[in-house]
């Protein structure tokens, strides 16, 4: 896909982390280096991966929301959801007057009853369900007008529809709550049968259902509230085919498919197994793909502590925490705001599902501590930008920021003037 320019708030970009990522692109263009860069303070240093913040997607949605609120004065704007997970851009938008018509767990706000055909809704980067589209259409709703789904959610439900029109049915790696599973639950229900695993864990259940090495009463046990009425485990996965949640970890989606393909083997025949099976790996979502590994390159780095900074419902946020926590102690904070000093810091805790308070968190005992920070795909750079300066504020003694990112402001324009 064709890298399209788009217009952000000049709120949300970054005097920092801009000059890296675009010094980054010049020195590699074909992003073939997940090496982080080293910004060197001195007695601290930060790690900065190579891919990290806003995706394509999310800039899509970020352009559409603000130019349709730009071009509409005057009219109700109503956003269905969040329209990415993070608090930053979705508050600026309730500034602006725009209205959520549901919360993320789908409970309602704002009846869908109660608007108008002058009204307009905008579809969140997550896309929506077939039964809120056909909902809106009947109050006169065009709800594909300010349409800001990802690209790379849609190409998951084209997939799914190829396979669906060939008689296959569906397996969605992803949580069945989540907005984006929703969404593409729904879209597959309507061609196909469909299930949801979350992990690898279900994974095995479903595959050991399939093999008959557990009984199919197991199946409504670990399943039934999240597939298709009437699914047959038995039935439904002779012929199927395993799409995802675009923000789920790949490397998980990639344990997924093949432990169910396994399972096809073992049922169908490894010499039949690719009819019974079908290779969805092209629908991974390229953005979540270079994030992660971008990520698993900074916890390669050895760092001595990790700060992921982006929304606490941001699934794509939770696996990058995932990933460095193995590695580092690791704080998923919201933004700047969660901490004032070394002593504390408020920070989410996503296998508890509650936000802690950690003391002392920030090793504080030897120079040249060297700390991780990225951010969600939905964060803006400038969030990011602002636990670095604040996080320098604890070393006095720290190098002056413009001296550091000197080099890198110098790449990015000799670029410009050649």
């Amino acid at each position: 896909m064709a890298r399209k320019k788009f217009e952000i708030p000049a709120m949300y970009k970054s005097p920092i982390i801009k000059n890296v990522k675009e010094a980054n692109a010049v020195t590699d263009p074909r992003k073939k280096d997940l090496e982080p860069t080293l910004l060197d303070f001195g007695p601290v240093s930060f790690l900065i991966p190579r891919h990290f913040g806003f995706c394509y997607g999310v800039e899509n949605a970020i352009d559409i929301a603000y130019r349709t609120v730009e071009e509409n004065p005057g009219k109700n704007i109503y956003l269905l959801s969040e329209m990415i997970h993070n608090p930053t851009v979705n508050e600026d938008l309730q500034k602006k007057g725009v209205k959520f018509l549901f919360d993320t767990d789908g409970t309602i706000r704002i009846p869908i009853d109660s608007l108008d055909s002058d009204d307009i809704a905008i579809v969140p980067a997550f896309g929506t369900t077939l039964e809120i589209q056909e909902k809106l259409q009947e109050r006169g709703i065009d709800p594909y007008q300010y349409n800001t789904t990802c690209p790379f959610v849609e190409k998951v439900w084209k997939r799914g529809n190829q396979l669906g029109k060939k008689g296959y049915s569906l397996v969605i790696h992803g949580k069945h709550r989540h907005e984006e599973t929703r969404a593409t639950f729904s879209h597959s229900a309507n061609h196909s049968p469909v299930v949801v695993v979350l992990n690898p864990d279900e994974a095995h259940i479903l595959a050991d259902i399939l093999t008959e090495k557990r009984p199919i009463e197991d199946f409504d046990i670990h399943f039934g509230h999240k597939c298709t009425e009437g699914f047959n485990p038995l039935k439904d996965l002779e012929f199927f085919g395993v799409i995802n949640q675009t923000t789920m970890l790949a490397t998980e989606t990639q344990e997924v498919m093949d432990i169910l393909k396994q399972a096809a083997a073992e049922r169908f025949g490894e010499k039949e197994v690719l009819k019974h099976f079908a290779d969805t790996s092209d629908t991974l979502c390229y953005a979540t793909n270079e994030n992660q590994s971008a990520t698993y390159a900074l916890a390669d780095a050895a760092p001595d502590v990790a700060i992921v900074v982006g929304g606490y419902n941001s699934s794509n946020t939770m696996h990058l925490v995932e990933i460095l926590e193995h590695h580092c102690p690791t704080f998923h904070i919201r933004d700047a705001g969660e901490f004032e000093s070394p002593d504390e810091i408020q920070h989410f805790d996503q296998w508890k599902k509650e936000l802690l308070t950690t003391k002392n968190w920030l090793p504080t005992d030897h120079r040249g501590l060297k700390i991780a920070l990225t951010s969600g795909a939905s964060c803006p750079d400038v969030l990011v930008d602002e636990v670095l300066l604040k996080m320098l504020e604890f070393y006095p003694d720290a190098k002056e920021v413009k001296d550091v990112i000197s080099p890198f402001v110098k790449t990015a324009s000799e670029a410009v003037q050649n």
